[in-house]
């Protein structure tokens, strides 16, 4: 059995569940790490979790979206998956996205996958078992109804 070191910290996080047409979901894994990952990131002090999400994602992914092409998905909180012995408390929204993305910032790798069969990747705890299955939980989301 792995040593898991104890956790000690708490770090609010803001993430983004982002949809193609198809219903796939992008994740993003960050230079130096091996868990892929819902795209956002660290809110800073006196930021509100959507402007740190919509920051996050034109840093990370060149991404820009307005905030009313966001849903609420959740908060979730999960063992943090590069910072040993920290605690992400994440609050999360979901958005389906036309426009391309590409990788900036420190992420080193971006993946689209079904959210109902993940590939043999290894997954951040918080998306694996949080994310993704409030997702599959909040409906369907093949072609245009889910979470509109």
């Amino acid at each position: 059995m792995a040593f898991e070191a104890p956790v000690t910290a708490a770090i609010q996080i803001a993430a983004a569940v982002l949809l193609d047409g198809a219903g796939k979901v992008l994740l993003v894994r960050k230079a130096g790490t091996v868990a892929f990952m819902q795209p956002g990131g660290k809110i800073e002090p006196g930021e509100y979790p959507m402007e740190a999400l919509r920051r996050e994602l034109k840093e990370e992914i060149d991404l820009e979206l307005g905030a009313d092409a966001f849903t609420y998905l959740g908060a979730f909180s999960a063992p943090a998956a590069n910072e040993p012995g920290h605690q992400v408390c994440a609050e999360v929204y979901v958005a389906r996205i036309t426009e391309p993305v590409t990788n900036r910032a420190e992420i080193a790798e971006m993946i689209w996958i079904d959210p109902a069969t993940p590939p043999a990747i290894q997954l951040a705890q918080l998306t694996e078992y949080h994310i993704l299955p409030a997702l599959l939980a909040a409906g369907t989301f093949r072609g245009t109804t889910c979470l509109q």
